[in-house]
């Protein structure tokens, strides 16, 4: 059986929340390394890339992607401060597939990365990045040996979901999704089922999540419904509020093992082999 390793960098939604009350769990968004084999894959480039990128650095040149579930900023502004895309002797392939087909995802980097918001323009980055887009729906195969599965998600502005395949291993990544209350999003379902893991969107609880209709986000008792019902075998706890504190994540983190035993809260450096 081949390797399959995620380790966790950044597990915050919409702002980084560093502070006393956070050590715990981490205050850095979103990001995630997957160790496939011999292959390194990411997904999202919040704030956690970067100590991510302070940890690749100094060895053998880097051969990677970075699969992105959409732009907002808390998914995107760790890479302008992630140290290995300005080295020329690494290869960087940046996957996006909901910006639809007249945008691409550069684009969306130069507004982030120009004047009068950062000083150095993306082109710099030019030197490793190579950038390929998808339709959600599509299947990719960005190393051999890996398949991954894309799927729209219910999320302003666009949002993909990843089910990402290797060595007979499943994980998948379901952040961003906003559900309707009482069903179970079918796409989500297909996405997932069966699946080792599953990365999910516990931003709200139930009882918070009517007032935050529209802003595109789940919670930690719908991804427990979704883990029974599609069979998966681990449930991790994602895209936390910034508001969260530690003490506030345990109390959920008991909730939700008692609803569906094999859950964790995702943590910075949690670090899970399938």
């Amino acid at each position: 059986m081949a390797d399959y390793t995620i380790r966790f960098w950044g597990v915050r939604g919409s702002i980084p929340s560093p502070g006393p009350d956070t050590v715990r769990y981490g205050g850095n968004t979103a990001c995630i390394e997957f160790r496939l084999g011999q292959h390194l894959l990411i997904v999202d480039a919040g704030s956690g890339i970067r100590p991510l990128g302070r940890a690749l650095a100094g060895g053998e040149p880097i051969a990677a992607d970075i699969l992105f579930t959409h732009t907002h900023y808390d998914h995107v502004s760790g890479l302008p401060f992630f140290t290995p895309a300005y080295d020329a002797a690494n290869r960087f392939t940046l996957w996006e597939g909901h910006l639809g087909p007249d945008r691409g995802l550069k684009s969306v980097l130069q507004q982030l990365m120009s004047a009068p918001l950062f000083p150095v323009p993306v082109n710099l980055i030019d030197r490793s990045c190579a950038y390929r887009k998808f339709a959600p729906g599509d299947v990719l195969t960005p190393r051999p040996g890996i398949t991954v599965r894309t799927a729209q998600l219910n999320h302003p502005n666009g949002c993909v979901g990843y089910r990402i395949e290797h060595g007979g291993r499943a994980g998948c990544v379901v952040t961003d999704v906003e559900h309707v209350p009482g069903t179970l999003d079918p796409v989500v379902l297909d996405l997932v089922r069966g699946a080792d893991v599953m990365i999910y969107d516990a931003n709200y609880t139930d009882a918070e999540l009517p007032a935050h209709t529209g802003w595109g986000h789940s919670t930690w008792e719908q991804g427990c419904r979704i883990a029974q019902a599609a069979g998966v075998g681990q449930l991790l706890l994602f895209h936390h509020d910034p508001a969260r504190d530690d003490d506030a994540l345990d109390a959920i983190g008991r909730a939700a093992k008692a609803m569906f035993a094999e859950t964790r809260v995702a943590a910075d450096g949690l670090e899970i082999t399938l």
